[in-house]
Parts: C-alpha cells; sequence; structure tokens
C-alpha cells in the first residue's frame, strides 16, 4: 500500500510542469509554443531569458529531490524510493496534466540523484556541465551525463538500486532525445546560448 501510494503521488507530482507554471508567472510566451517546442529549463532559457529559465531549472530539481527525500524518510526501504524516483521522473516525462507531453528530464534526474546522494548528484550534474561547456549542446550533454550515471553509481555508491534506476533513466533519456540525436548527427541542433536577458 505505501508502495502505490508513493508512485502515484510521485507521478502526479512529476507532472506538474516548472516551465508552463514559470511562463505563466512571469507572463511569458508558453514554452511548448516557441523555440524547441519543449517544456523545459533549456527551452525557457532561449525563449524566456535568464530568470525564467534558472526558476524553471529549479522547480524541476526541487521536484525530483523532495518526493524522494519524503520517502526515503518515511519507509527507510530502497524498493519504495526506486519506484519513486522512477515514478516522478516519468511524471516529467508524459505528464498526466498536459496530454503525456512533458520535458526531457535532466533537471528532474539531477534532483532524483541529489536526494538519493548529494555526491552521485554532484558527480552527474559535473558529467553534464563538462559536456555542455565542451560542446555547447544541452542535449548531448544530458544524454551522456545519463549514460554515465549507471556507471557512477556503482563506483561511489555501490548501490544495485540506484545503478538500475540509472540505466532505466538513460534508456529514457535516450528515447525522449531521439528528434535531438538525429539534428545532432545533421549538424542542426541549437546550442546553448546565455546571452538571452
Amino acid at each position: 500500500m505505501e508502495l502505490l501510494a508513493s508512485v502515484l503521488a510521485a507521478y502526479l507530482i512529476g507532472s506538474v510542469s516548472s516551465a508552463i507554471l514559470v511562463s505563466r508567472l512571469l507572463r511569458r510566451v508558453d514554452p511548448r509554443d516557441a523555440g524547441s517546442g519543449n517544456p523545459g529549463a533549456t527551452n525557457v532559457l532561449r525563449v524566456s531569458g535568464k530568470l525564467a529559465g534558472g526558476l524553471t531549472l529549479a522547480g524541476d530539481i526541487l521536484k525530483g529531490t523532495v518526493p524522494v527525500l519524503a520517502v526515503d524518510f518515511l519507509f527507510k526501504d530502497p524498493a519504495i524510493t526506486t519506484s519513486t524516483a522512477l515514478a516522478v521522473f516519468l511524471g516529467h516525462l508524459f505528464p498526466a496534466y498536459y496530454q503525456f507531453k512533458g520535458g526531457k528530464g535532466i533537471a528532474t534526474m539531477l534532483g532524483i540523484y541529489l536526494a538519493i546522494n548529494p555526491l552521485f548528484g554532484c558527480a552527474v550534474a559535473v558529467v553534464w556541465l563538462g559536456t555542455a561547456v565542451l560542446t555547447r549542446y544541452s542535449s548531448l550533454s544530458s544524454i551522456i551525463s545519463s549514460l554515465a550515471s549507471p556507471a557512477l553509481a556503482w563506483y561511489l555508491l555501490q548501490d544495485a538500486w540506484t545503478v538500475v534506476l540509472g540505466a532505466v533513466i538513460f534508456l529514457l533519456v535516450l528515447y525522449r532525445h531521439k528528434d535531438n540525436i538525429k539534428r545532432l548527427i545533421a549538424g542542426r541542433e541549437n546550442k546553448i546560448n546565455l546571452s538571452s536577458n
């Protein structure tokens, strides 16, 4: 019963779109109607500026962190914690409130990993940041950091639950970035632009 309740609550929390809420509160363009059309921090940054992008990033990270910390504190059961983490991630990717069309999950992934273990979360964030600095491709950074997460989980935590979670999240990230991969191969992928206000 605890598992079912935790998974359902986490999925519904994950379904809340920080990008859409922030854009409405700041009276900015709906990210689904501009730029890449993705309701995520990178697209909000691109179409609405640094403030909106930063708030979206913070909201998506917290969306991953809070449910995982809560269930870990309440139940101390790795099966419930891992299931909750996956549910909140799936909520972000396939939200119940927006016709199951959500973001690509990287900020929420980082929030989940920070909740599981801060060192692990920071290590994955460093991989993302390092790739972004070198390539300026958010999509490539997302793919590489999610790919690295199972190996980092094993090296830093030696925890099978987190390794499996990382592998499943990587496959979901790869699926959600399939169009980005095509554009990367074709040389048409947009780069990160920090010149917006």
